[in-house]
């Protein structure tokens, strides 16, 4: 029997500027009914590009060859009428970032309306009915209240699980999930991948799973392709593949897991920063004379410590205060509280004082192109703080203290007139942290620095910010919801729950002997996930 999405010997060229770029070559794989197939591999290896090339997607830039037959139809150079027909109907989507694929001035209920329509003819009462019982499946709690909800109004979990409705609301024969879960918390993440496993068995579908992260393909494919460099290197059955990989390139991805622990922090190390029982509450407004009627409580009575060369690993879901926590510690927000700052008290400090505090705390962010003007080169990227802080030197002077840096974190000093989209995603975030290591700061903010990277260019991250720590005894706070990451940078770890620290202490008895019921939790979802679901 033959399966129901076939790709044979598909190639993809981009053609722009006179100049050929091949993303796609000889690519091979099927999907059948009630089967999971893993595309695997590193940031353009080709996993998404060969997806979409399954209806056609990629625009008039792409030269596609070879072979797509869904259910023995060939997809390549089929007319729109039959595309059309293909698209969120028998194949379904699943983004990565549900934000940039729903319609942020539309309401859910409007939007599945659409699709509904648009694909079945489904419309009014039908339509709702239908409606509540996708939102009920894919786990959205309270559905009716929600069918008024714009985008922003809800979680990323919840987001996700919306366009999982969407995606499921005319039944199709295959799903195409692409990263669906990398931007999520562990513990969301696991729902999801539990939900997506519900789902396919309950409908039958084939799932074509794409995503860099093994850990999650061992717990959910039947089948695994990995991807370099647009070619399927090695595939086979997930537990053969995990078992005995034969290609260098699957070893190494199954070997790219953060490991180790950080230096031991010198007893006479100085303590660099305090709170005491810091509050963050920012308050809740209404009426015309905008009255406070309550307060929404982001941090609750945080009491923090982090001495020179040392970690403080801060974990808990999206909206727990983590980042609130750090944006006050560095007098970014409004906080009441204690702060100290090498002894002293910094909430009585002027504003020309805390020109000192900006620059002894950096800061990198999560998403390093965001953080990273498009219209400076990287050297003016890495300087600028010089600038800011009255620390500029003569021109040769500061291009040698850049190279000297860019060298620091790994980077080539003859890149550095190139702008951040000449730069892999790696090198942005080594960019960003060569802009914070050049001001020499005391105290390194780390907010998710991990997350948006390839599994084994966060291992090169990790070992990057250790060996930087080693050598110049900087404090971090490491802000994180992977366990993982955290495990190999922490000396200290403080959970975080709505705003609470439910746990504190350091990172060895946190992770071996959790008191708290909603840190092991957090630790279930990160390394003792529940077995297959598939």
């Amino acid at each position: 029997m033959s399966a129901l999405l076939t790709v044979r010997d598909l190639s993809v060229t981009f053609r722009q500027e006179g100049e050929a770029v091949r993303a796609v070559r000889g690519v091979s794989f099927s999907v059948d009914k009630g089967e999971t197939v893993a595309l695997v591999g590193e940031s353009g290896s080709g996993k998404s590009v060969s997806a979409l090339s399954t209806v056609s997607l990629l625009g008039p830039a792409a030269e596609v060859s070879g072979s797509v037959t869904y259910d023995g139809q060939e997809m390549i150079g089929a007319d729109e009428a039959r595309l059309r027909r293909v698209r969120g109907n028998d194949i379904s989507f699943i983004f990565q970032e549900p934000m940039t694929s729903l319609n942020p001035l539309h309401t859910i209920e409007k939007q599945l309306r659409e699709s509904l329509a648009l694909h079945q003819g489904v419309v009014g009462d039908a339509a709702r009915d239908r409606i509540l019982d996708l939102l009920e499946r894919v786990g959205i709690r309270e559905a009716e209240s929600r069918l008024g909800a714009y985008p922003h109004q809800l979680s990323g979990g919840q987001r996700q699980r919306i366009m999982i409705a969407m995606a499921l609301a005319n039944r199709p024969d295959i799903l195409i999930a692409d990263e669906p879960t990398t931007a999520l918390d562990v513990t969301i993440q696991a729902q999801i991948l539990e939900l997506l496993a519900r789902l396919k068995a309950e409908e039958g579908m084939g799932l074509l799973f794409i995503t860099h992260d093994l850990g999650i393909v061992r717990r959910i494919a039947d089948r695994v392709c990995v991807m370099k460099d647009g070619e399927i290197v090695e595939s086979g059955e997930t537990a053969a593949l995990f078992a005995a990989p034969r290609h260098p390139y699957t070893q190494m991805l199954l070997a790219a897991e953060p490991a180790g622990t950080p230096e031991p922090v010198a007893r006479a190390a100085e303590e660099v920063v305090r709170t005491d029982n810091l509050k963050v509450w920012f308050p809740i407004q209404r009426g015309f004379l905008k009255r406070t009627v309550g307060h929404v409580k982001a941090v609750n009575d945080a009491t923090i410590s982090v001495r020179a060369g040392e970690t403080l690993g801060i974990v808990g879901e999206s909206g727990s205060g983590k980042t609130t926590l750090a944006m006050a510690l560095m007098r970014l927000i409004g906080s009441e509280g204690g702060i100290t700052y090498m002894g002293e008290d910094v909430n009585a400090w002027s504003v020309k004082k805390l020109r000192r505090l900006r620059r002894d705390m950096q800061i990198v962010f999560q998403d390093p192109y965001g953080s990273l003007s498009p219209r400076m080169t990287c050297h003016q990227v890495i300087a600028e703080g010089l600038g800011v802080h009255g620390m500029r030197e003569t021109g040769r002077d500061e291009r040698k203290l850049v190279a000297e840096v860019m060298a620091e974190v790994g980077l080539d000093p003859a890149t550095m007139d190139r702008y951040p989209h000449e730069f892999s995603g790696g090198q942005r975030q080594r960019i960003a942290i060569a802009r914070a290591m050049i001001l020499r700061p005391k105290l390194l903010v780390l907010d998710e620095p991990t997350s948006a990277l390839d599994m084994t260019v966060q291992v090169q991250i990790v070992d990057l910010l250790r060996e930087l720590q080693a050598r110049h005894g900087m404090a971090y706070l490491f802000i994180s919801h992977d366990l993982r990451v955290v495990r190999a940078m922490a000396h200290q770890v403080m959970v975080m729950q709505d705003g609470d620290v439910v746990e504190h202490g350091p990172a060895e008895a946190v992770f071996e002997r959790p008191r708290e019921a909603y840190t092991r939790k957090l630790l279930a979802a990160a390394f003792d996930p529940p077995g297959r679901v598939a």
